[in-house]
């Protein structure tokens, strides 16, 4: 076996999986955490768990580490003892990845004077009823991007007076992240499936169990 993250974008079976099943699998998951027809935060928690579970699948779960210490923010999961950094994001344009999720203007003010991208970093861009992304972002593509930008072009601090959600990477960095020679991607066509799911339905046919 290819023991190396980017082996996901060679093998024509596991692409074919990505392009078919992805939508899908998202869509069930935003009807599992939506409520009034919004969806809650935890719905990224839940996409990166269907990521996380494409990985076991391609490399097995002795290869595929999930249980990561809390301290470790920016690693969700190790893949060949290398950490992986997992973000999602919705829209036709690709924006709001955070780095860092915080309501402390000073912690943030902190963060972004020291950060450094610390691992490769798969970025799922979701654009409904359109072309979205599955990227692969490698750590020395992130490491250049931050060179050539320099810190405050390349992170985007929230604004003052505002509601803030955390430290997020500008578009000028996301616009070179997802367009350089390194980066490695995967096309996908976000289409919503006619589906008759109900995310309690599973739950109920366990309490029916004996």
């Amino acid at each position: 076996m290819n023991k190396n993250i980017g082996s996901i974008f060679e093998d024509s079976k596991i692409v074919e999986k990505i392009k078919k099943k992805l939508p899908y699998l998202f869509q069930l998951t935003e009807i599992d955490n939506s409520r009034d027809g919004k969806l809650g935060m935890e719905v990224g928690s839940a996409r990166e768990r269907i990521v996380i579970a494409l990985l076991i699948y391609k490399f097995g779960p002795e290869d595929v580490k999930t249980n990561i210490p809390i301290t470790k923010s920016e690693t969700d999961v190790m893949v060949f003892d290398k950490p992986l950094s997992i973000k999602t994001v919705s829209g036709k344009k690709i924006n709001g990845v955070k780095l860092i999720w915080t309501v402390d203007p000073k912690k943030a003010l902190e963060f972004s004077k020291t950060y450094n991208p610390t691992c490769d970093t798969i970025l799922v861009q979701i654009n409904w009823d359109d072309i979205g992304y599955f990227y692969l972002l490698p750590k020395e593509v992130q490491e250049e991007v931050l060179e050539n930008l320099g810190r405050k072009k390349y992170i985007k601090l929230p604004k003052r007076g505002t509601n803030p959600r955390g430290v997020e990477l500008s578009s000028k960095a996301l616009d070179q992240l997802t367009n350089h020679p390194k980066t490695k991607k995967i096309e996908v066509f976000w289409k919503r499936e006619d589906v008759k799911y109900n995310s309690y339905d599973r739950w109920v046919d366990y309490w029916n169990e004996e």
